[in-house]
């Protein structure tokens, strides 16, 4: 697990960042109870709890969103453990959540820690349970053990799962899962089954399409964007239909549910209004694709678009309170010992792996069953004979009428055979079979010698042509599936008037940037809002750089850069739209003290803002230098996620290149003093301008400031003073921090701003200093700029 943290830490999928705003902690020695009021704990604007839930006779520990009138339950303690009996209670201790019940028993129920060094926990607004050490450091987090369900902000890595469960009332493992294969496809299996092309029923099409040294791993977005990601530039759009809503909240939850299907549902919560919960998507639409949905000797029929189980002829249900769980056999005798008889059933189709496959006539396929003791079905489709070996399987009844296929079940006519209208086809006809003549027995066992050394022929060949056309079928399950993936994110082309009626001829003004102006926009295709970044120097210059920003965002994504989603390129009209960033810049929270964010939310902004510039420094192809870092280029979403905007004055890198010269770009008081020096431009240049907005975030203030007293005027003098005498609580007004932190931060926003760039940081070394996982050199005085 943490080889996968490090792999997609640049793809905004290391949890540390998710935080949300006002996380709350909850402190060692508190505790819930099943015989009290205090059941649950909740997030901080009470959109998810984790604690006890109602399950039968019972309880169970778990994370549902509280915010839902229906409490839907999005994550599970020991699924398949029995319910938890009245009268129990889950304590926060040093060494885990332990759970005593009845009898004074106790157990460590979630994060067991060896070294005892669990300090506080923290149920956050992303529905994520977090455990912290002493250092405020994540030990151990719900996010990395999903059970039937992600959230924004989740992934799931490559070779992991997810069970649905059993009913919507029993949250225990159920019937299916889903797997993020090694081979980067994502897949739908009935549960008990090997991964193997014959038990899959849906999958991405992405069958290492990233490389074989590039695993994919799922990944949800917090805007309902689903994504397959590696730990490079290579995106696969799952859903890409995502968004925020406009006066409320919204939450995505990917769920493999109860019946197979694997869906993602949004959740948006009116500020005045009644919540309500969509489907935005779904893997199938035809339950009855859904392998395993009826069990052993039965097939799947839809009416009114749900899945009805019923009988092959000859079979009964085991239980008919539970049709899903298959059929058993109402006939004793077995199928090679007395008369056969074969039931012909229309448009039948068995999805199981088939023993034998050869190229012959409907009423011989019959016949070749009828006289094969392995044999317990045939499917005849376009001239094909498949043979069926016990137990049946996959039986599904198509409804399509391009789909042509004929399917003969042989039972022995020992007893009558019971049919009924649920147990039976409609279809389905009687053909009676062959009756095996008696003969001498000399004879027999020639004929039974014969017969069996040509089996073992038969199917040594049969086996050799299975194991030839296996991964030829694997992949053309790839190919044919409903759901074609891109290989990357493919940019919508807007027309001008699109543009100008989703921004009603551009009405609404969010703010101007370096090369134009941005205007609130909705899609009228989907109803989401929008931002219009309208360029207004569409000459030489601003041609170019529309023709760098598009590539450039395009081919990036992270969940700390504003996403691209498309642009139009009309005669001289040139757009870009946006994901609408609903907080607007960092430039109108820390300098305004009734929306000033707290210590823990600056420090939190200070490393998301860390991180996407890192992506573009190191992890993106090819490598971006943004050249404009302040915070009117940082925006907020609505969870108050920092994300970098405004690559319209980025500089690419080719991927031998480390620095290049270039014309002043930027925002003075920002700037390097490499621009001003006509000296190589290069990563360290975006350092500086992080630095000097790391100690506007810190102090809560501008860099210039006039009304101060004349020492404060300059804030990184100001801050380096402080430094030196030892008096940093001067640059918070007296608001309380963890000085260790406060002390990390103001060393690392030195040593940023050095005038050197080689005395600089990488962004990555930065993040491992913010984080406390770096030692840091008291820094030497920086140069004024």
């Amino acid at each position: 697990m943490a080889t996968i943290r490090l792999l997609l830490l640049f793809l905004s999928i290391f949890s540390t960042a998710t935080a949300q705003p006002k996380d709350t902690h909850i402190n060692l020695g508190s505790s819930l109870s099943t015989s009290t009021n205090s059941t649950s704990w909740l997030s901080p604007l009470r959109l998810f709890a984790f604690g006890f839930y109602h399950e039968g006779a019972g309880f169970r520990v778990g994370i549902w969103l509280d915010a839902s009138p229906n409490k839907t339950i999005v994550w599970t303690a020991n699924r398949d453990d029995p319910p938890i009996s009245s009268n129990s209670t889950l304590l926060l201790m040093s060494n885990g959540l332990v759970l005593q019940t009845t009898g004074a028993q106790q157990k460590i129920l979630l994060g067991e820690i060896s070294s005892a060094s669990l300090s506080s926990a923290s149920m956050r607004d992303s529905g994520n349970l977090v455990f912290y050490n002493s250092k405020n450091e994540i030990i151990w987090e719900s996010f990395d053990s999903p059970t039937d369900t992600i959230l924004g902000g989740q992934y799931l890595p490559s070779d992991t799962e997810l069970f649905s469960s059993a009913s919507e009332t029993d949250h225990s493992i159920g019937r299916f899962r889903m797997k993020m294969q090694s081979d980067s496809n994502l897949v739908l299996y009935p549960k008990d089954t090997s991964d193997t092309y014959f038990d899959a029923y849906w999958a991405t099409s992405t069958y290492n399409k990233a490389g074989m040294s590039l695993k994919l791993h799922l990944y949800l977005y917090e805007d309902g964007n689903m994504y397959l990601v590696n730990n490079t530039d290579y995106n696969s759009s799952l859903v890409a239909e995502g968004g925020v809503a406009d006066n409320g909240i919204v939450i995505y939850r990917a769920t493999i549910d109860v019946d197979g299907i694997f869906r993602l549902y949004s959740h948006i919560f009116p500020r005045n209004g009644i919540p309500i919960m969509t489907t935005d998507w779904e893997a199938l639409s035809d339950k009855c694709e859904v392998k395993g949905i009826c069990g052993y000797y039965s097939y799947c029929n839809l009416v009114d678009d749900q899945p009805d189980c019923r009988c092959l002829p000859g079979y009964n249900f085991t239980d008919p309170d539970q049709r899903f769980k298959g059929c058993g056999r109402n006939f004793t005798a077995e199928v090679c010992n007395g008369k056969n008889e074969n039931f012909t059933m229309e448009n039948m189709h068995f999805g199981a792996y088939y023993y034998s496959i050869s190229s012959t006539k409907i009423d011989e396929c019959r016949e070749a069953c009828l006289s094969d003791c392995n044999c317990e079905a045939a499917m005849f489709e376009n001239n094909n004979c498949m043979k069926f070996s016990r137990p049946l399987r996959y039986g599904k009844l198509a409804v399509s009428n391009t789909v042509s296929t004929t399917a003969f079940t042989k039972v022995a006519i020992d007893i009558p055979v019971i049919a009924n209208s649920t147990n039976s086809s409609p279809n389905a006809t009687m053909m009676v079979a062959v009756e095996i003549k008696k003969e001498p027995r000399g004879k027999i066992l020639i004929a039974v010698i014969i017969l069996a050394t040509c089996s073992v022929a038969s199917i040594a060949f049969s086996c050799f042509l299975v194991y030839r056309n296996r991964a030829q079928s694997y992949r053309k399950m790839i190919e044919d599936n409903n759901l074609r993936l891109s290989e990357e994110i493919v940019l919508r082309s807007f027309s001008y008037n699109e543009l100008v009626k989703a921004t009603d001829n551009f009405k609404e003004e969010l703010g101007k940037g370096s090369f134009g102006t941005v205007y609130k926009g909705t899609l009228y295709n989907s109803n989401r809002t929008v931002a219009v970044k309208r360029l207004e120097k569409v000459f030489e210059e601003g041609e170019r750089e529309f023709r760098a920003e598009t590539r450039a965002i395009g081919r990036t994504h992270h969940r700390n850069l504003v996403r691209l989603l498309g642009f139009c390129d009309e005669g001289s009209a040139r757009l870009l739209v946006y994901e609408y960033m609903s907080e607007g810049s960092l430039a109108n929270l820390p300098f305004k003290a009734q929306s000033r964010p707290d210590w823990k939310e600056r420090v939190r902004i200070a490393l998301d803002v860390a991180r996407g510039i890192f992506y573009l420094h190191e992890e993106c192809e090819p490598h971006i230098i943004h050249c404009d870092i302040k915070p009117q280029n940082i925006l907020m979403d609505g969870f108050w996620t920092a994300k970098i905007s405004d690559f319209g004055l980025s500089k690419l890198l080719m991927p031998d290149q480390t620095r290049t010269f270039t014309g002043v770009r930027g925002t003075r008081g920002y700037l390097a003093p490499e621009w001003y020096k006509n000296t190589p431009i290069s990563v360290k240049t975006d350092v500086f301008s992080y630095g000097i907005v790391l100690l506007e975030i810190i102090c809560c203030r501008r860099y210039i400031e006039l009304l101060v007293p004349d020492n404060e005027i300059v804030l990184t003098d100001w801050v380096h003073s402080c430094f030196v005498s030892g008096e940093l609580h001067k640059l918070l007004g007296g608001e309380e921090v963890e000085v260790k932190t406060l002390d990390r931060m103001v060393k690392v926003g030195l040593w940023c701003i050095q005038d050197e760039p080689a005395l600089r940081p990488s962004m990555k070394n930065v993040i491992l200093m913010i984080e406390g996982n770096m030692d840091i050199p008291i820094p030497p005085s920086p140069t004024s700029s």
